[in-house]
């Protein structure tokens, strides 16, 4: 759980720190006169520069599409997005246009899901 915590302190603490150097807006030729609104900016910039990059991330992983979804996650301070202990069940299911096919794999995912749910019931001894 401690890796976990560091890889979600990492993905978060790296885009603020994006944009704070992006909020020194006097470096770029953007006057800002009060601090209120340079932290306003920086604020701004990091949920801009976070939603842009783990959308970007959560894209690349529905396409599959590994190179970019490792680009948009070492973007944001760590190659992966956290994984909690107990936190999903994945079902793999392949789809195949084909009846028989489609009720073969539906029946497989859902045997392994009643295995997942019941391995997790206690005997109440």
């Amino acid at each position: 759980m401690q890796s976990n915590l560091f890889v979600s302190t990492m993905r978060t603490l790296v885009p603020i720190v994006v944009a704070l150097v992006l909020s020194w807006t006097g470096r770029l030729g953007i006057p800002v006169d009060s601090e209120a609104a340079a932290s306003a900016v920086a604020l701004g910039l990091a949920a801009a520069y976070y939603l842009a990059f783990r959308g970007l991330e959560w894209l690349a992983g529905r396409m599959a599409w590994g190179p970019l979804q490792l680009a948009a996650g070492l973007l944001l301070g760590w190659a992966r997005p956290p994984v909690y202990d107990g936190q999903k069940t994945e079902l793999p299911i392949r789809l195949v246009l084909d009846r028989d096919h489609l009720d073969t794999g539906m029946a497989e995912a859902l045997a392994a899901l009643r295995r997942a749910t019941e391995g997790g019931k206690g005997t109440g001894g």
